[in-house]
């Protein structure tokens, strides 16, 4: 089996420190290096601080997350736009899950990346990966037939409102029985 990342094991608040330095992109790695030596003396002096390879490979590895995440909240965005109120509560629910079943997928097969994990480990991240690909399936599928079934309701719904407000209408104006036939057919409602 694989080891994790030196910055991996690290205590929570150094590495929570290292992640959100290589988020924001305020740091070299050297000064990174020299920032954690000087905010981490006690672990700098035993040697429990990663090096500058280890925390470049963790700083592609984040990268990676982080543009997961950012194209995942722009996809969502132009979804939602698209999407119309309507739909929108059920549509941002489903939406939700649809992204975070996405970001642990992807997530996933980028861990499989990984050249530290072994055969099997990497073949349970593809295995979680496939399983929320497929989740991921079912809900889009659930969502339009949702919304389809949404569109057929409204549409009787309105259908029936014209058919009472044509057999409501009087014959006067000019308006016939065959005038009405003929906007029955036209509208559909006959």
């Amino acid at each position: 089996m694989g080891r994790k990342s030196s910055v991996s094991r690290l205590p929570a608040e150094i590495k929570s420190y290292i992640e959100a330095m290589l988020a924001t992109g305020a740091q070299t790695l050297d000064e990174l290096i020299a920032d954690l030596q000087g905010r981490f003396p006690a672990e700098a002096s035993a040697g429990k601080l990663p090096s500058r390879s280890a925390i470049g490979r963790y700083g592609q590895k984040l990268d990676r997350r982080l543009a997961a995440i950012r194209a995942s909240t722009e996809a969502a965005k132009l979804i939602h736009e698209h999407t119309g109120d309507e739909y929108a509560s059920l549509s941002g629910a489903v939406m939700k899950l649809v992204q975070t079943e996405m970001f642990e997928a992807i997530v996933s097969l980028q861990e499989a990346d990984d050249p530290d994990l072994d055969p099997g480990e990497r073949l349970t991240l593809l295995s979680k990966a496939a399983k929320n690909i497929a989740t991921l399936t079912r809900s889009d599928v659930s969502l339009k037939k949702f919304q389809a079934e949404a569109e057929d309701r409204v549409r009787a719904r309105l259908l029936a409102e014209q058919r009472e407000k044509l057999a409501a209408m009087p014959n006067k104006g000019g308006v016939t029985e065959d005038t009405k036939a003929a906007i029955r057919e036209a509208l559909g409602i006959a």
